[in-house]
């Protein structure tokens, strides 16, 4: 059985996250390590792990471009990400030297800034949530379980089913 820091089951137990809502397919191919770089007209301070929110919008049209045929889940939370660093574009060349790492079909507007991601994870289920503007926080409640012995179990079968499906 893997033994849990205390912090981190107490983490794990009752947590205010951030989250940021991303329309699908983008929050889609950031869930699955393809997208690294989430463009925005707007600045943040915040480093850290965040949840990726899906709203019910899906732009259509970057499903098509990007040739994303499967059928999309919306007005969840998928998964999770790391806001490592922000890359400031000046240039528009900047912006499209980098889109294979952002896939966007955005027009440079002045003001853009790249969230620079890493260790982006995708729950094997998605949370039901209401997304908003900008990150947001998300107070996931208290588990019921009370035994922390079989938290760090579930938790043990939740690394053991990652590492199954990687091999």
């Amino acid at each position: 059985m893997v033994k849990i820091p205390g912090n981190l089951l107490k983490q794990l137990l009752n947590d205010i996250l951030k989250c940021l809502s991303v329309s699908q397919p983008f929050a889609d191919l950031i869930i699955s390590g393809k997208k690294i770089i989430e463009l925005r007209n707007w600045n943040t301070n915040f480093r850290g792990e965040f949840l990726i929110h899906a709203p019910m919008k899906i732009r259509t049209e970057d499903c098509k471009r990007l040739k994303i045929k499967r059928k999309l889940v919306t007005g969840v939370i998928v998964g999770k990400a790391e806001l490592y660093d922000v890359k400031k574009y000046e240039l528009k060349k900047e912006i499209k030297k980098d889109q294979k790492f952002h896939f966007s079909s955005k027009k440079f507007s002045g003001k853009t800034f790249g969230f620079m991601l890493k260790n982006s994870k995708q729950f094997r289920i998605p949370i039901p949530w209401k997304g908003q503007l900008g990150f947001f926080d998300v107070d996931l409640p208290k588990t019921k379980i009370k035994n922390k012995e079989i938290v760090s179990e579930i938790i043990d079968e939740e690394f053991r089913y990652q590492w199954i499906g990687r091999h």
